[in-house]
């Protein structure tokens, strides 16, 4: 079995860290290179960069938040937010990152994925999709931070994203995103279940136990989380010794 991944993700706008609960609410938590260094001092598997408002203002990469992060960070560093062409997947990468997340304008251009796997390799390739509940057992993808409503079922999606040479899926819920109850299991089964590529369980940690129970109940490759690590509520460090405790094998 695979060591599985505990990621911080830094939602960034306007050049600070922000949390938000079901993408609204928005409060200002801190400097994107400051928090990143402290999340690498603590374990952090990988971290996570999301620009939450470039795709909705049209805006491009915030590059130089990641080469002044890639300059004091060890660990892998992904980039989303403002990726629409294959020339900005190959600025992201220069600049310091090791994987891109395209999400809104993978699902307006799906050749991206296609581009950037085939160009880049599918290990640098990241598709992180939005998804809300519509029924039991199924789910819709929305785009512009849960904004708008593409109608397109989530696990076609997934399934496409992998056919098109997708290295991993992040799939965060709007239900449970920053509402702190935890994962939304059913709907991270149901993606695991339909795709071989790894899964990263987001949206809706809210205790120490959430991480394990993601990994007990459903094969996801890894778990991120924002707001319990931004407002010092828990480490990586402890995240990963309840894991271990609970016979789950981490880094």
């Amino acid at each position: 079995m695979l060591a599985k991944r505990i990621i911080p993700c830094l939602d960034v706008r306007d050049g600070k860290v922000v949390k938000g609960v079901n993408f609204e609410g928005i409060k200002e938590v801190g400097d994107p290179v400051q928090c990143a260094y402290e999340y690498n001092l603590q374990g952090a598997d990988e971290i996570v960069f999301y620009d939450i408002t470039a795709s909705h203002e049209g805006r491009g990469v915030i590059l130089d938040v990641v080469r002044e992060t890639a300059k004091k960070v060890f660990v892998p560093l992904t980039v989303g937010g403002g990726i629409a062409t294959a020339d900005d997947i190959r600025d992201t990468l220069r600049a310091g990152a090791d994987k891109i997340s395209v999400n809104s304008q993978a699902v307006k251009n799906p050749q991206l994925i296609k581009d950037g796997a085939d160009i880049f390799g599918s290990q640098c390739i990241c598709v992180g999709v939005d998804a809300k509940a519509i029924s039991p057992n199924k789910w819709t993808v929305y785009i512009n931070g849960g904004r708008i409503d593409m109608h397109i079922d989530l696990i076609d999606w997934v399934k496409k994203c992998e056919q098109l040479g997708a290295g991993e899926i992040c799939l965060n819920s709007i239900d449970t995103d920053g509402v702190r109850g935890g994962f939304d299991i059913p709907m991270l089964k149901a993606v695991v279940d339909a795709v071989k590529i790894p899964v990263i369980a987001s949206g809706g940690a809210g205790k120490l136990g959430d991480f394990a129970d993601a990994f007990i109940q459903t094969d996801c490759s890894a778990a991120l989380a924002a707001s319990l690590f931004h407002f010092k509520e828990l480490t990586v460090g402890q995240v990963k010794d309840d894991c271990r405790s609970k016979g789950i094998i981490v880094r």
